[in-house]
Order: C-alpha cells, then sequence, then structure tokens
C-alpha cells in the first residue's frame, strides 16, 4: 500500500510518500510560501537529487497539484500514476474530545474538526485546506486525520481537569489535551528498542523541543501528563507563544493596551516566547549566536527555556516515581548540544550521567555515559512515518 502523507501549514506543506510493505520512504518533499511571494517546492525523491521548482503557488489546491506531478514526474517521480496512492494521511494538530484516536475523514469528521478552529487557530486550518486540497486532486481515495492530541487521551482525569467550575468545564470541553503526541509517541517506542527493554516496562521523558515544545511523561508506554494544555500555548517557553503564566496577567495587559480578546491571543501566541524576550529572535540558533556576542537578552531568553525544560522533568520524575530515560527531540532537542549540556546539568540526583563527547555528535545515539542510571537519548523524530502507520492501519 502507497501512503501519501501530508502535514499542511497556513503558508507551507511538507509531504512523505511511502511504501507500507516495509515502510520504505520513496520520496518527500516542501512546498514553500504558498500565497506568497518567491513561493517553491523542494522535492527530494529517495537516492536521487533534490529538484527545485521555483512557481507561483496561489493557494493549498495548486501546492497539491505540484505535489502529485512531482510524485508521478517521468524523470524524479516514484510513482507511475495518481492510481497507485492508496491512500493520504493528515497530521491534525487538535482532535478535542471527539477524537481519542485517527479517524477516517467524512463530512461528520470534518463537522467536528471545525469548531476547533478556535483553540488551534495556527494549526487546524491549514489542516483542513490540505484535506480539502487532497479530496479535490483524489476523490475516492481514503483520507485518514491523525490527531496531535490522540496519545495524551490515557492522562488521567486529575492531570487533565483544570481547576475551574466542573459543569463549566464539561459544557466546554475545557481540559488538557496535550500536542506533539505522534512526536512523542514515536520517539518513547524508539527509546524503547535502542535500550532492548519493553515500552510497558519504562518510565521515559520525552522532550519535543522546537519552535513549539512540549515534554510527556510517558509511563510503560502511556502518556500521563504533558506540558501543553487546552491549546498549544501552555507549557515551555517556546519560540513565539508564551508558555505558562499568572492568567491575571491577561486581562492586565487587555486594560493597559487596549486589547480585544483576539489581539491579545494573538500576542501570546506570536510575539512572546524566547522572541519577546530576546527581542531579537524566534530561532533558537540566532539567540545562540548573540549569546556569545554578548547580547543578555538572548542570554535570558536560553536560560529560562532551559529552566522551564528542567522543571518539568523535575515534576514529571516525581509523577512517574522516577525515570528511566530523557530523550530530545525535534529541531533544536536534535540539534543543539549546548542546549542539552544545559537541561541536564543538575539532574544528577536523577541518575543522569552526561558523555559530552558523545552529546557533541549528530544524529540517534545514547549520550549517556556507560552505567548511567538514567539514559539520556536523541532521537529525531519521525512524525510522517507514525501518521502512515496509523493511516495504514485504518485504510487497509
Amino acid at each position: 500500500m502507497i501512503i501519501l502523507v501530508i502535514n499542511s501549514g497556513s503558508s507551507s506543506l511538507k509531504y512523505q510518500v511511502f511504501d507500507m510493505q516495509n515502510e520504505t520512504l520513496l520520496a518527500k518533499g516542501l512546498v514553500e510560501r504558498i500565497g506568497l511571494n518567491g513561493s517553491l517546492l523542494t522535492h527530494r525523491p529517495s537516492g536521487k537529487n533534490p529538484v527545485v521548482m521555483e512557481t507561483d503557488i496561489p493557494n493549498h489546491d495548486t501546492a497539491i497539484q505540484m505535489t502529485v506531478d512531482a510524485l508521478t514526474h517521468e524523470e524524479y517521480g516514484v510513482i507511475k500514476s495518481l492510481k497507485e496512492i492508496d491512500a493520504v494521511g493528515h497530521r491534525v494538530a487538535h482532535g478535542g474530545d471527539k477524537f481519542p484516536d485517527s479517524a477516517i475523514i467524512n463530512e461528520k469528521a470534518l463537522a467536528d474538526i471545525r469548531p476547533l478552529f478556535e483553540v488551534a487557530p495556527l494549526h487546524n486550518p491549514p489542516a483542513v485546506m490540505g484535506i480539502e486540497a487532497c479530496q479535490h486532486m483524489l476523490p475516492g481515495v481514503p483520507q485518514v486525520a491523525v490527531f496531535d492530541t490522540a496519545f495524551h487521551q490515557s492522562i488521567p482525569e486529575h492531570a487533565y481537569m483544570y481547576a475551574l467550575p466542573y459543569d463549566l468545564a464539561k459544557k466546554y470541553s475545557l481540559r488538557r489535551y496535550g500536542f506533539h503526541g505522534t512526536s512523542h509517541k514515536y520517539v518513547a517506542q524508539r527509546a524503547a528498542d535502542m535500550l532492548d527493554r519493553p515500552l510497558e516496562e519504562l518510565k521515559i521523558i520525552t522532550c519535543h523541543l522546537g519552535n513549539g515544545a512540549s515534554i510527556a511523561a510517558v509511563f510503560h508506554g502511556n502518556s500521563i501528563d504533558t506540558s501543553m494544555g487546552f491549546t498549544p500555548l501552555e507549557g515551555l517557553v517556546m519560540g513565539t507563544r508564551v508558555g505558562d503564566m499568572d492568567p491575571a496577567v491577561v486581562p492586565f495587559i487587555m486594560e493597559k493596551e487596549n486589547m480585544t480578546p483576539a489581539q491579545v491571543s494573538d500576542f501570546m501566541n506570536k510575539k512572546c516566547g524566547v522572541l519577546g524576550v530576546s527581542g531579537v529572535s524566534s530561532d533558537f540558533r540566532d539567540l545562540e549566536e548573540g549569546a556569545g556576542q554578548g547580547n543578555e537578552q538572548c542570554r535570558l531568553a536560553l536560560d529560562m527555556f532551559a529552566y522551564r525544560v528542567k522543571k518539568y522533568i523535575g515534576a514529571y520524575a516525581a509523577v512517574m516515581n522516577g525515570v528511566d530515560a530523557i530523550v530530545f527531540t525535534a529541531g533544536l532537542g536534535e540539534n543543539s548540544s549546548s542546549m542539552r549540556k544545559t537541561v541536564c546539568n543538575g539532574l544528577e540526583y536523577l541518575g543522569v550521567r552526561l558523555d559530552e563527547q558523545k552529546n557533541k555528535g549528530r544524529g540517534e545515539a545514547d549520550v549517556s555515559l556507560p552505567g548511567a542510571a538514567c539514559h539520556v537519548m536523541v532521537i529525531p523524530t519521525n512524525e510522517e512515518l507514525m501518521i502512515a502507520r496509523d493511516t495504514f492501519r485504518l485504510a487497509k
């Protein structure tokens, strides 16, 4: 079965194609700057040179059309025709309480996803645009939605409930949902494989650290707590998102700055985080460069981020009564040895003993010293493969 995986953003679209007979990656690509000047598609067929196409890409329909054209191209394509695509899997950030698992997309599913736009405004609307574009281009081909929130449905009620009046919380489904679930699930399973131990025996803390960042406590294979909440705004300091904060700050800012609810939501999602603290950038590479040049606000932003990560690790170790492995993944988690070192410094009480030479390397690795009671692991995430697996499971 050939599975096309789509991860659609507001102005970008990532794709991968798998042959699920042996989970072989056939091709992957990225469509950038949809609806903007300078739009382009970069297509990377496995075993061949990448192909870059610069052209006007006004909308997601055009982006999907270009993706399909690249996949079926006589020279650099990987399939002969659209008929070879057996199913399409889509990453959808927020499934609310309607979707405890991935789901075949039909009109009812879309009707249940759309009301969640208001709680995931940066993620769910472009996901639906990608779904509708695929439905238009590939009519009759099964489409599957794979939700970031699904893995966290195992979180117990005492951990996902907010201390609001119970009837109000139930009326509006106000609770912790968590996100990045596909990534947390993949790296936890991969950590168990690398340790050659059953996942059902392990206590793992997974740290998905990128522009959006979250941490999960994975106890015997199940998520029992995670740092993001009702929306992807709660938890860690992030690239542009504020993370944990006294709720009283929100009405205070609204009053002082004369903001509407929509404006303050946009402000907390897009203008805060390390961007707001540093005044320089939301890209951690820029912050590390700035801190190295003596910019104190860049240093402060990095220190705040690392401190919040360390605090959550300590909390989740307490919740699980110990930890067997701490896993770093996503852009920053996978690529910044200095951030991993800063976070792990002071966690010796958990059995962490970092091998600094291994930590400076790249790629998948256990970067602990031999005999360490708690393994520190770097595992590149593969959300697309997890989406392909769920799509295969439901569509076959």
